[in-house]
């Protein structure tokens, strides 16, 4: 049963999110009122994930190391770093279209990579493979925007320290949950 849950939870939030995307008029249609839709699929859609991967037990194919724990925690700085420069719209930005979705994609990998279960793989994979869709899709449907004018050194000071807080806060969650960041 879990791995079914794990499956709906990763086509839900693929679905979700691609909506907007591969069906233009039927999202115009409904307007406003999506958003909540949207949310409420998304949050479902998270809780579905985390039920079905709690509940399976696949293989495992590697364990962890502590070379590719470390490797993990700078994929997750940069990745948190993404995030911060995409809504601060610092230097970054201007060189990654989707940073967002770059920041999913290197969370994703560094999931993978310090994981190693079969469960590890659907579920960061399966978030892998809909962020390099999302990536594809919109830059299908959307020409390149021109890149945004140079941050401010304050600006780019303020994403890094704010990643290195939250990325603090990430890993302090992770060891309060059981799952220890740093090895």
């Amino acid at each position: 049963m879990g791995w079914i849950v794990l499956i709906l939870g990763l086509l839900l939030w693929s679905l979700a999110h691609l909506f907007k995307r591969v069906a233009p008029e039927a999202r115009a249609s409904v307007g406003d009122a999506a958003k909540g839709g949207v949310a409420l699929a998304l949050v479902v859609a998270i809780l579905l994930m985390w039920w079905g991967y709690r509940d399976v037990l696949g293989p495992v194919f590697w364990g962890r190391h502590p070379a590719t724990v470390g490797i993990n925690n700078l994929l997750m700085i940069f990745a948190v770093y993404l995030f911060a420069a995409s809504g601060i719209k610092t230097r970054i930005t201007g060189v990654i279209r989707h940073p967002q979705l770059t920041a999913v994609k290197l969370w994703a990998v560094a999931h993978i990579l310090v994981n190693g279960t079969l469960e590890a793989i659907v579920l960061f994979g399966g978030l892998l493979a809909w962020a390099v869709v999302e990536v594809v899709v919109i830059n299908r449907a959307e020409p390149k925007p021109a890149p945004p004018p140079p941050a401010p050194m304050g600006k780019e000071i303020g994403a890094v320290v704010g990643a290195l807080v939250v990325y603090g806060l990430i890993a302090g969650v992770h060891y309060w949950l059981g799952y220890p960041a740093f090895g």
